[in-house]
């Protein structure tokens, strides 16, 4: 598979198929999206609302969360906001997510079936990490969606002017709903 890309990527290059999507680094529309890593959502999420390349900055990981109120998606949103000009926010998780319902004793077992040792574990548990918050999900996406939200208004470092707004997407259709 990873030969197949590659060879893609090389012919991609040669026949110059990369200038239909050359554009600068700010985002035009002036919003940074929060979404799912989900592979639904790869070509649907731009496709049903309409975003091109140079539209808007898009922060993708599972879930669609904040795991960390000073980790990366904090700082992605942080040098969006500080230095490429995101005026706004939006949080867009989305219908059948894997996260939901996740449980991280369950993904710790799989870890340590896939060869992770124990000790490893035990030893970033020493260093304070709680995998129940980490690897945790949640029980139900509009719920997840308003705590983001709200991490994001509620946060010392995001500039109080920055509006943020919370959605699932269905994953099947594009439609849209937003979390009050």
């Amino acid at each position: 598979m990873l030969e197949e890309i590659l060879e893609f990527n090389r012919k991609f290059v040669e026949n110059k198929g990369y200038e239909k999507y050359i554009t600068n680094k700010y985002p035009d529309k002036k919003i940074a999206i929060l979404s799912c890593m989900d592979t639904r959502l790869t070509e649907l999420l731009p496709a049903a609302l309409g975003i091109h390349n140079g539209d808007v900055k898009i922060i993708k990981n599972a879930g669609a969360v904040i795991s960390h109120p000073f980790g990366s998606v904090i700082r992605s949103l942080l040098v969006a906001i500080i230095e490429l000009g995101v005026e706004e926010v939006m949080v867009i998780a989305h219908s059948d997510c894997g996260a939901c319902h996740m449980e991280s004793e369950e993904i710790i077992a799989r870890m340590k079936e896939r060869g992770i040792k124990p000790e490893a574990i035990d030893m970033i548990r020493y260093c304070g990490v709680d995998f129940d918050s980490w690897l945790g999900g949640f029980d139900d996406p509009e719920s997840s969606v308003r705590n983001t939200v709200k991490t994001i208004k509620t946060h010392p470092l995001i500039p109080k002017d920055i509006k943020v707004h919370g959605f699932i997407i269905d994953s099947l259709t594009g439609e849209l709903t937003k979390v009050v």
